[in-house]
């Protein structure tokens, strides 16, 4: 059954982007989802950041697998291109998709469950060759379309709905990524749309693959005392590593350094962003450092969040199999297939 449609009601005084948008037309069908589920809210992140970024919907490409996070695209973006796929092939559907069309902003949406399990070895090939995409996992630590058993994701000593002590050691997206060598890694919560939204600007902005790690509670199924993945864990234990806002690409704009709380900068439409310092020592571009940081945390029972790790400097996919600049889809059939000659001469190569 397909998703009701939402009613495009115009509300007069909505703001308008660049594009002469308005958030509404960021958003897409009704949600089936349970009420109060965080997917809902990752949604609503999502659909602001397109529409904060004056992102024309038509160039958007939203893909996902299966299960309760991958019904998510389908709640964004109606005027995108969109592909649901296999269970834990959304990673190989968008390889594929980005190799064909890199003109396309890239998201995918998955789960723990399709990410962490049956999606594994997909996911860290996309990581390896550092698709150009924005990876959105909505992690909340169970198979929620199957009743809430344990997924991948699940902490040891953490306790299902009916009372069973999860003894297997999970699997963390972030630690994961920096073992495969991922460009950029951030974690973020779901009931945090203040930190969310600039994490998915910064995601969408970066060259390669940014894999965020969304803490997204089950209402039905995992929201419960024991849980390591509830609302009210996740708000306990929540250590913000860097409060900052995204700054898109303008004429430089200098602060004087200073060891504070927080300082203001005021960006070119007169907006204003705090930025609050790191840690000592923390440093996001530290693979090592990273790593050891998050393992201590999490032995303190605290789930770090913010853009954990970034490295700017690795080629995507593009760039390593030193593809054409305009997209391959646009390519006329005399260059996709240059003949038997050319076969010929690229196997004299090789031999």
């Amino acid at each position: 059954m397909s998703a009701p449609t939402k009613p495009l009601i115009p509300l007069a005084g909505l703001p308008r982007n660049e594009l002469g948008l308005t958030v509404r037309d960021y958003e897409g069908a009704m949600s089936t989802l349970c009420a109060g589920c965080g997917h809902d809210s990752v949604t609503a992140a999502i659909s602001q950041t397109f529409f904060e970024l004056s992102t024309p919907p038509h160039t958007i490409a939203k893909l996902s697998g299966i299960g309760c996070s991958s019904k998510t695209p389908t709640y964004f973006v109606r005027g995108a291109h969109g592909f649901n796929s296999a269970h834990g092939r959304m990673a190989t559907i968008a390889t594929g998709a980005n190799a064909a069309n890199r003109e396309l902003t890239y998201i995918g949406i998955s789960g723990d469950g399709d990410s962490l399990s049956i999606g594994i070895g997909h996911l860290s090939h996309l990581i390896r060759r550092n698709v150009d995409m924005v990876y959105v996992l909505e992690n909340n630590g169970v198979y929620g379309l199957t009743k809430g058993q344990f997924s991948a994701s699940a902490d040891i000593g953490s306790r299902s709905k009916r009372g069973v002590s999860n003894d297997i050691a999970p699997i963390d997206p972030i630690m994961l990524g920096l073992t495969m060598g991922a460009t950029f890694l951030a974690r973020s919560f779901s009931g945090d749309k203040a930190q969310l939204v600039p994490l998915l600007k910064a995601a969408i902005a970066h060259k390669g693959t940014a894999l965020l790690d969304v803490i997204s509670p089950c209402v039905t199924f995992n929201d419960h005392e024991g849980s390591t993945k509830s609302y009210r864990f996740t708000r306990e234990h929540e250590v913000k590593e860097i409060a900052t806002d995204f700054v898109p690409w303008q004429q430089e704009i200098s602060m004087p350094h200073h060891k504070d709380d927080a300082r203001e900068v005021t960006l070119h439409d007169g907006s204003v962003v705090r930025f609050r310092s790191v840690p000592d020592g923390y440093d996001p571009h530290d693979r090592q450092g990273v790593e050891e940081y998050i393992r201590q945390r999490h032995a303190r029972g605290e789930i770090a969040t913010g853009l954990l790790y970034v490295n700017e400097s690795p080629q995507d996919v593009h760039e390593m199999n030193h593809t054409p600049e305009v997209a391959l889809s646009k390519l006329p059939f005399s260059r996709l297939c240059p003949g038997a000659g050319a076969l010929a001469r690229l196997q004299d190569d090789l031999r």
